[in-house]
């Protein structure tokens, strides 16, 4: 029985899986502004969206305590300055959901894993624009 056990294994070790989580949530946030979504299987992404979204809650009150913690997970100074400077700023009239998980049609060549773009959620005008731009 599965009863009061939180979390995934997903057949990772505990380092291997806090690994995957910083790695996809750097991913992430180094591609901000830029694709604005990564490429990955559906369940890491469901696995690291609640932490992807922490961190940029963390972000929207930039202080020296967040600033910290940002660090203990991220280890990359710069990361954490484009997270306080560009991505906190950017979602500080959002009350949540930044991030979001759409499912691909075809699934991994390899393993036939279900893939899943796992990207941030933009406002309506910029996506417009976007579009505009490449028609």
């Amino acid at each position: 029985m599965r009863h009061r056990v939180a979390g995934r294994k997903m057949n990772r070790s505990p380092s291997h899986r806090k690994a995957l989580r910083k790695n996809l949530i750097r991913s992430l946030l180094v591609e901000f502004g830029e694709k604005d979504y990564v490429v990955t299987t559906r369940t890491k992404a469901k696995y690291v969206q609640s932490d992807a979204e922490k961190m940029i809650t963390l972000a929207k009150v930039k202080n020296v305590h967040n600033i910290r913690r940002a660090m203990a997970v991220l280890q990359d100074k710069v990361l954490v300055q484009k997270l306080f400077d560009e991505i906190g700023p950017y979602y500080a009239d959002r009350p949540g959901g930044y991030t979001r998980v759409i499912k691909l049609s075809k699934p991994r060549l390899g393993d036939n894993a279900t893939r899943a773009y796992f990207g941030f959620v933009r406002k309506d005008e910029e996506v417009a624009a976007t579009v505009a731009d490449e028609e």
